[in-house]
């Protein structure tokens, strides 16, 4: 499989995982760190339910949502992608985070909507995946007010993910660690490798 294709954009990564993993916390201080060379792409989800979308959890209702989201956080990055072709770009959340969400009884994800996890994987140029908080048995509420899981279950939408997402030839985990602080340290180092490992490939050529 071929990484995303640089003429359409310099540098895409996607930050996910399960809920409370910290990757929010990630992008914030990282694009504060790297001021006008980075642009964060919203979490499509959290942006539409705190905006009035409604949440509700019949079967049908979670399939309308989960296909709500997909195309919003999919135009989400191409409106950024656009506006700011010379900035690097973080995903909070990317395409295939819906797949986790998605019940089980309709069948496959991606094929709903007529693509593929390969095509939606090489969107993105990098994926660092911050392992929840759950996985350690610590809360997840984090201050999201749309944040609704146990920790069971947070623990298996984190599984869910992270088998996706894994798919990635340029994957790289983040596990849960009992100092908040020194995750988000481990993971911004990570996201610091990452993005000096792209510019020495050249798909970061012309970020300010």
């Amino acid at each position: 499989m071929s990484l995303s294709d640089p003429s359409t954009h310099r540098c895409r990564i996607v930050l996910t995982g399960g809920p409370g993993g910290g990757k929010t916390t990630a992008a914030d201080l990282f694009r504060r760190e790297m001021g006008e060379a980075v642009v964060i792409v919203p979490e499509a989800a959290t942006m539409m339910f705190t905006g009035g979308f409604p949440r509700y959890p019949e079967h049908d209702a979670v399939r309308s949502a989960q296909l709500a989201i997909y195309h919003v956080q999919r135009n989400l990055e191409d409106i950024q992608a656009t506006r700011y072709p010379d900035r690097i770009l973080l995903c909070d959340r990317g395409t295939i985070d819906g797949a986790a969400y998605w019940p089980e009884r309709d069948g496959d994800y991606f094929e709903a909507l007529e693509t593929t996890i390969d095509q939606e994987l090489s969107r993105y140029d990098g994926v660092i995946f911050f392992e929840s908080a759950a996985v350690g048995g610590l809360g997840i509420e984090g201050g999201n007010p749309v944040r609704r899981e146990s920790l069971a279950e947070a623990v298996a939408l984190d599984t869910k993910l992270r088998g996706f997402w894994s798919r990635h030839p340029r994957f790289v985990l983040v596990h849960h660690n009992p100092s908040f602080f020194k995750k988000i340290s481990i993971g911004l180092a990570l996201l610091d490798e990452m993005v000096g490992e792209l510019r020495r490939l050249g798909m970061t050529d012309g970020c300010v």
